[in-house]
């Protein structure tokens, strides 16, 4: 019998994930993705934090499952602190951490080379009259060659800015959560003991074991340490919604901005972490977007995971953990349906993952909402600096 096919719009993990997961499931796969190759370095991955749950299903999908931890540390726990004064504190947080491209690579390296396109960029999707496949023509952005992949089924992880997420859905829109956030990777592999490695090891005790949130009035920071002798920060900062090019939410900075910012930095954070983030080469501006939950993931034989299909705020290290989730199960829903009841496959999935994805959409807002001192209907705007301890 001829191997279901499905077609996957995005390379990014959420499109590796569902690769690997629909490969064991007995799917071929082909991913079209519009980036030249497979990162390297790229600057704008930042770091990323996977729970226990994630953690099991990567290992699942490894020929090694050691391998992870040649590319994570451990952060066994997690603190909210205000001017080092511990607010909170959880002592069995158990997530690793891993740079972007470091997780990328460790998944993209399991598959096999020839099913992903890259450098093409999906143009159009059509679904035949008896709903039983899908035509994608992508664009060789090299040669700009047309070409037409046919599939049984098409699945959408081209991002919060989906494509295919708009054709279906096109009064759904992201919604700017009135902040943004600066973020950098700090490498110091080359000194491991200079004065600022000294200084900021000094000030956060737990770095290296934990991850840290410095809470200040209206904005907060996250720190943690990365394998290969890197610091990973980000720093949420309200402000209206710049105007950005592109369907990117990552904003070009110039050497203005990032002068200003590192004067900020200086006014409201201890020294120790000003002089990482004065010191971390091509910090980068992120627009914080999220989208009111959707009711549909799937239509026909189309069907949307990871950032395509919830876009969230970054304030619970979700987004990862959501689109690994999303392609272990939708690979387990089409093992256990088979190619010729692929509807009540999606229909599996999508009664899986709705619940938890619009939970984890809302309550991540409301973290970030009460983190950056905004309102919410149910309380007054929160300020570490003349919080109670009730609060």
């Amino acid at each position: 019998m001829r191997k279901p096919k499905a077609i996957i719009v995005g390379g990014s993990i959420a499109g590796i994930s569902c690769a690997k997961a629909l490969i064991l499931a007995g799917w071929d796969v082909v991913v079209i993705e519009k980036t030249r190759g497979p990162p390297t370095g790229n600057p704008t991955g930042a770091g990323i934090a996977l729970n226990p749950l994630s953690q099991k299903m990567v290992k699942s999908w490894l020929h090694q499952p050691d391998l992870l931890h040649n590319i994570t540390l451990p952060l066994t726990i997690g603190q909210g602190i205000e001017h080092l004064r511990v607010l909170a504190r959880d002592e069995n947080f158990n997530y690793l951490v891993a740079h972007w491209t470091d997780l990328h690579g460790l998944i993209y390296n399991t598959l096999p080379v020839e099913i992903v396109f890259w450098g093409h960029l999906c143009l159009t999707f059509c679904i035949s009259h008896d709903k039983s496949t899908v035509n994608v023509k992508a664009k060789n952005l090299r040669t700009d060659e047309i070409i037409d992949v046919v599939g049984d089924l098409l699945v959408a992880a081209d991002g919060s800015c989906s494509s295919v997420r708009q054709t279906f859905l096109p009064d759904s829109k992201l919604r700017y959560t009135g902040y943004c956030a600066w973020r950098g990777v700090f490498d110091f592999s080359e000194n491991e003991n200079s004065e600022t490695i000294q200084g900021i090891r000094k000030a956060y005790p737990e770095l290296g074991n934990g991850v840290h949130v410095d809470l200040g009035p209206g904005t907060h920071t996250v720190l943690y340490e990365l394998m290969y002798k890197r610091l990973n920060w980000i720093w949420f900062i309200s402000q209206p919604e710049p105007q950005l090019k592109g369907d990117s939410a990552t904003m070009k900075v110039s050497s203005d901005m990032i002068k200003k910012m590192h004067q900020e930095a200086e006014k409201i954070w201890v020294p120790e972490f000003a002089r990482v983030i004065k010191e971390t080469k091509e910090p980068f501006l992120n627009l914080i977007y999220d989208c009111d939950p959707l009711t549909l993931i799937y239509w026909d034989n189309v069907v949307l995971i990871g950032d395509a299909a919830h876009p969230i705020t970054p304030h619970c290290a979700r987004s990862t953990n959501m689109a690994i989730a999303d392609a272990a199960v939708l690979g387990k829903c089409l093992e256990r349906w088979g190619p010729e009841n692929l509807h009540s496959a999606l229909e599996e999935h999508q009664s899986v993952r709705l619940p938890v994805t619009t939970k984890q959409v809302l309550h991540s807002r409301r973290v970030g909402q009460i983190k950056l001192g905004l309102p919410t209907p149910d309380r007054e705007p929160f300020d570490p600096n003349t919080a109670s301890p009730e609060d």
